[in-house]
């Protein structure tokens, strides 16, 4: 019985050992990877001033070359997403537009009102003296009192 316990002792020792050294290892091994995260921490901070446009000055004519060359892209891909952004917001407005009309159609069936019709797109974009044609317009200019213009117009100047 007695060797049983020594053999025991022995092994909770040599385990309490084993776990000691392990948890050292896990330690160091946990102490260099923070380590190493904090100097990564640091340059991305540092690229992150250099893009702010921060801390120029020591920089290379090829460091501000690529810093540039990465604003371009970044602009680029932006420029990119809002326009995807406002084509997708267009889309659904013109859906929305045109379930708007459907029901505003279906409402005016119901009153029995007749339903508004927007001007065409191409009336709209043409200038008025397009539009009327046959105006008769006096441009001409008249000084005095208003009942001597028509006297004017009728005896024909």
């Amino acid at each position: 019985m007695q060797e049983t316990i020594e053999r025991y002792q022995r092994h909770t020792k040599d385990v309490h050992t084993n776990n000691y050294k392990t948890t050292e290892h896990n330690m160091q091994h946990l102490k260099h990877e923070a380590a190493n995260m904090a100097k990564k921490i640091e340059l991305l901070e540092i690229s992150k001033r250099k893009l702010l446009g921060e801390g120029l000055g020591s920089c290379s004519i090829e460091e501000l070359q690529q810093i540039e060359q990465q604003l371009e892209r970044s602009v680029s891909s932006i420029r990119a997403r809002k326009n995807q952004v406002f084509k997708e917001q267009i889309e659904q407005l013109k859906e929305k537009e045109k379930a708007l009309a459907a029901e505003n159609a279906m409402l005016c069936e119901k009153c029995g009102v007749q339903p508004y019709q927007a001007p065409n797109q191409e009336n709209e974009t043409l200038p008025s003296a397009e539009r009327s044609q046959n105006s008769d317009v006096s441009t001409d200019l008249f000084i005095g009192l208003p009942e001597g213009r028509a006297k004017r117009l009728l005896l024909g100047n």
